[in-house]
C-alpha cells in the first residue's frame, strides 16, 4: 500500500509557482473570475506606477508609444518639465532648460473655455471685402456695441459688398452672391460671436438673395437688394422703435421714478421721447462694471435737464423702494419668455419683482429666437476687462491699480444674464404688449411661420 504524500510534497515555493503560470497559456478575460481579473489589473497598475517612479526610458520611445495608444499628449506637457544633457543639432550640449507645459500657457478656468472672447480677427480666409475688415475690427474693440448698432452696422456694411461684387462669367447672382458673402460672415464671428440679431437679418438677407430674378441685369438686382436692407432697418428696427416709443410713452406719468439697467437704445428714446412730450419724471440708472455703459445714457438725460441718480449695481436694494418701474431692454427674445440681455438685468428684475416694482421690456420683434434658452452658462461672450481697480481718492497711479491675469488669477466678466420669465411683467414690442408666456406668439402676430 502506497503512502499518502505528505503535505511537504505537494507545496509549491513562490518561484516554482511563478514557473509553472508561465508555462500555461494565459487565461482570456472572458475565462478569467471576477478575483483573476482584479488581480490582474493590481498588477498592471503597479508596474505602471513601478514604471512611472523609475523615469523615462533613454530615447523615450516606449513611453511615447504608450501615450500614443492611449491618445495622451506627450510626455513633454506634463506641469513642468526639466531638460538635461542632451546634444543639440549642430552637436553641441545643450544647457539645462525648463519648459512651461500647455497646461500652464493656457491656463484659466476651463469651464468658461466656451465662453467667446472678443479678440482681433485673424488672417483672412478667402475675398475678403476692406468694410467688413473694418466693421470686425470695432466688433473686437466694443467700438460698435449693442444688438440694434450691429445689426445696422453688418447690414451697411453687406450693401458696400454686393455693391462691389461683380458676378463671375457662366454664374448667377442669386448663387454666387451667397458663395462670396459666406466668408465676409466667418471673418465677422471671428471677430465677435454672432448675435441673434444679425443672425435673423443675415437670414433674410440670404432669402431675398436667392428669390432674386436670374433675367434682371446685374446693377438693378445689387440696386434692389441695397433697397431690401434698407427697408428692414426701417420697418424692423427704426420704425419699430417709434413704435415701442409711443406705446411705452403712455405708460409713464408725473411723479414716476423710473429705473433702467446699463443702456439700451430703446429705453432711451422711450425716456427722452416721454420728457418732450411733457411728463415730468426721475430717473434712476444703475450701472456696473466693467463697461460702465449707463453714463452715456446718463449724459444724455442730463443734458436735458432730466432728474437722475446714478448707482452701481451693489446698491439697488437702498433705492428699489423707491421706484415706480424698471425699464430694460434686450439682447435677445427667447420663446420660453426669457430675456437675454446685459449682465445684471436678471439681478434688477428679480429685486423688483421681489418689491413688488412692474418690470416692462423693451424689444423689438427681430430680436426674437425661436430656440429656448435656459440659463446663461451654455452660450455667453465675455466682456472687455476694463478699469476695475479705480480708488477714490486716487492715491496710487492709475498703473499700479490695473489688475492683469497672472498664474493664480482669472478675470472673467460675462457679458450677458437671462432673465427668466417669471420676473418680467411685460414685454413691449412693434405688435404691441405681450405677455411672457405669449412671447411664441410673435411669428404669428407679424403674419408669418417664422421669424
Amino acid at each position: 500500500m502506497i503512502a499518502p504524500p505528505s503535505k511537504s510534497t505537494i507545496k509549491l515555493t513562490p518561484q516554482s509557482h511563478a514557473e509553472a503560470s508561465s508555462s500555461q497559456a494565459p487565461k482570456s478575460q472572458k475565462q478569467m473570475t471576477k478575483a483573476e481579473r482584479r488581480e490582474q489589473q493590481e498588477r498592471q497598475r503597479a508596474a505602471k506606477a513601478a514604471t512611472k517612479a523609475s523615469g523615462p526610458q533613454p530615447g523615450g520611445s516606449n513611453q511615447n508609444s504608450a501615450q500614443a495608444k492611449k491618445g495622451a499628449p506627450p510626455a513633454a506637457s506634463t506641469s513642468a518639465s526639466v531638460k538635461k544633457g542632451g546634444k543639440g543639432p549642430d552637436g553641441k550640449p545643450m544647457k539645462e532648460t525648463k519648459e512651461t507645459t500647455s497646461d500652464d500657457s493656457a491656463r484659466g478656468l476651463r469651464i468658461f473655455s466656451h465662453f467667446g472672447l472678443p479678440k482681433p480677427p485673424g488672417p483672412s480666409k478667402g475675398d475678403i471685402h476692406p468694410a467688413i475688415i473694418r466693421l470686425g475690427l470695432q466688433f473686437s474693440e466694443f467700438k460698435i456695441a449693442g444688438a440694434n448698432a450691429r445689426c445696422i452696422a453688418t447690414l451697411t456694411a453687406f450693401k458696400i459688398v454686393i455693391q462691389d461684387y461683380v458676378t463671375p462669367p457662366n454664374n448667377t447672382l442669386s448663387r454666387h452672391l451667397l458663395t462670396h458673402l459666406s466668408p465676409q460672415i466667418t471673418h465677422l464671428v471671428s471677430a465677435r460671436p454672432m448675435s441673434v440679431t444679425m443672425g435673423n437679418a443675415i437670414r433674410e438677407l440670404k432669402l431675398e438673395i436667392s428669390g432674386s430674378d436670374i433675367d434682371l441685369p446685374e446693377q438693378d438686382a445689387k440696386n434692389l437688394l441695397c433697397q431690401k436692407i434698407d427697408d428692414y432697418i426701417n420697418e424692423r428696427i427704426i420704425i419699430a422703435d417709434q413704435v415701442i416709443q409711443k406705446t411705452t410713452g403712455t405708460k409713464i406719468k408725473d411723479g414716476d421714478v423710473i429705473l433702467t439697467y446699463a443702456r439700451s437704445s430703446v429705453v432711451e428714446q422711450v425716456l427722452v421721447g416721454a420728457w418732450d412730450a411733457g411728463k415730468r419724471f426721475s430717473v434712476v440708472v444703475v450701472d456696473s462694471r466693467p463697461m460702465l455703459e449707463g453714463k452715456k445714457l446718463l449724459s444724455v438725460l442730463s443734458a436735458m435737464d432730466i432728474p437722475c441718480t446714478y448707482l452701481l449695481l451693489p446698491s439697488i436694494g437702498s433705492v428699489i423702494t423707491e421706484v415706480s418701474t424698471v425699464l430694460v431692454g434686450a439682447h435677445s427674445l427667447h420663446s420660453n419668455g426669457a430675456v437675454f440681455s446685459r449682465a445684471g438685468t436678471a439681478l434688477v428684475a428679480m429685486m423688483a419683482k421681489q418689491h413688488s416694482v412692474p418690470v416692462v421690456v423693451c424689444c423689438e420683434t427681430y430680436k426674437f429666437a425661436e430656440t429656448i434658452q435656459l440659463d446663461s452658462f451654455t452660450k455667453n461672450e465675455l466682456a472687455p476687462a476694463g478699469d476695475i481697480f479705480s480708488s477714490f481718492p486716487l492715491i496710487r497711479s492709475k498703473d499700479t491699480l490695473i489688475l492683469n491675469k497672472q498664474p493664480n488669477l482669472e478675470i472673467l466678466n460675462p457679458l450677458y444674464d437671462l432673465t427668466p420669465p417669471s420676473s418680467i411683467t411685460a414685454v413691449v414690442t412693434e405688435v404691441g404688449v405681450i405677455p411672457p408666456s405669449s412671447i411664441s406668439s410673435i411669428p404669428l402676430a407679424l403674419g408669418r411661420t417664422t421669424l
